[in-house]
């Protein structure tokens, strides 16, 4: 199972809003076949496991175990079911790592492999397995995206400089940081950072999809010349104006009189956007610290500058404190909310 999980590691930015899922099949303590889910649409992790299977190990898959880190679908949604593939290959027994949230799934595909004499072990390593899906899980069971925190700040806590662009991280970190956007289904950002910072968004630094970008825009009083609305990737605006999700930039109509950050949870559910990347600024990242509408943080700390005045980073109150990891001259420390 460890090794599923590995696999299913490697399908990070590629296969949501599906989760990451991988799988291994073993004859006598032998790994014959490997695979993950690796693009959205295509062959699910068993499908690909099974294929990896050489000419002359095909004679064991009768007689082997497969692991999946994930329950195996039993619905027909852009691929057949992977319960059929399974049933079909006559594998006898499926070490499963965790259920399928998903109402589609969630316990079927384990019915239909038990109905057919498989023998099925569930919760091995359950509790990384849906750590590894933690935004699909979220989106299932909260019925609201997964949301990341994300700032940089000098070593005394300053986020920026009133009124100017601030770069504060390195460059070996910024990479990292278009890594992360590689991984989230949608980047946020606030109308000052968006006309002061003037931020294209997305991933340049790294390969990968580009995040959709969100930005909050209540008047709609941003100038069109802004990176955010070149249509080099998917913008969505939310005003209390006008209502267009089809266009690019498309339009998301909020309520002045409701919470922001509830409606921007609620939009992003019913638009199937599955997580959320908070980059600033300062009152934004607040806002949803104060609403307790956050699931992660990642701090990055420029130990070698020291603002001597400017806007102070959020404060997180009594966040625990996962890891942290050094590059160069920042430190990012990650924050994870219960």
């Amino acid at each position: 199972m460890h090794r599923c999980l590995e696999l299913a590691q490697l399908g990070a930015g590629h296969v949501a809003p599906n989760p990451m899922v991988g799988s291994v099949l073993v004859h006598d303590d032998r790994i014959i076949g490997e695979g993950y889910h690796e693009i959205h649409g295509k062959a699910h992790a068993e499908v690909n496991c099974i294929n990896s299977v050489a000419a002359e190990d095909v004679k064991h898959i009768k007689d082997s175990t497969l692991y999946v880190s994930l329950e195996p679908c039993a619905h027909h949604g852009k691929t057949p079911p992977c319960a059929d593939l399974i049933i079909a290959s006559s594998i006898p027994k499926v070490v499963i790592g965790c259920r399928d949230p998903f109402p589609e799934v969630n316990g079927k595909g384990i019915e239909k492999l038990k109905a057919a004499g498989i023998e099925v072990e569930l919760a091995v390593l359950e509790k990384e397995c849906i750590d590894l899906n933690r935004r699909f899980f979220t989106f299932h069971t909260k019925h609201r995206p997964y949301i990341i925190l994300k700032w940089a700040q000098s070593v005394n806590g300053i986020i920026a400089r009133p009124g100017e662009r601030t770069p504060i991280s390195n460059d070996y970190t910024n990479r990292l940081v278009h890594k992360w956007r590689s991984e989230e289904a949608s980047i946020l950002v606030g109308p000052r950072t968006a006309l002061i910072d003037n931020p294209a968004l997305t991933t340049r630094l790294w390969t990968g999809l580009d995040p959709i970008r969100l930005v909050i825009d209540k008047q709609l009083q941003l100038p069109p010349t802004l990176q955010l609305f070149d249509q080099k990737a998917k913008t969505l605006v939310f005003n209390t104006m006008k209502h267009d999700t089809g266009a690019n930039p498309g339009y998301y109509q909020v309520a002045e009189d409701s919470s922001l950050v509830n409606q921007l949870l609620t939009a992003c559910h019913q638009l199937k956007i599955q997580s959320i990347l908070v980059e600033g600024g300062a009152r934004l990242l607040q806002s949803f610290i104060d609403e307790d509408a956050w699931d992660e943080a990642r701090v990055i700390t420029n130990n070698d500058l020291h603002l001597p005045a400017g806007l102070p980073a959020p404060n997180l109150g009594s966040a625990q404190l996962r890891s942290h990891e050094s590059l160069l001259s920042d430190t990012i420390r990650y924050y994870h909310h219960d």
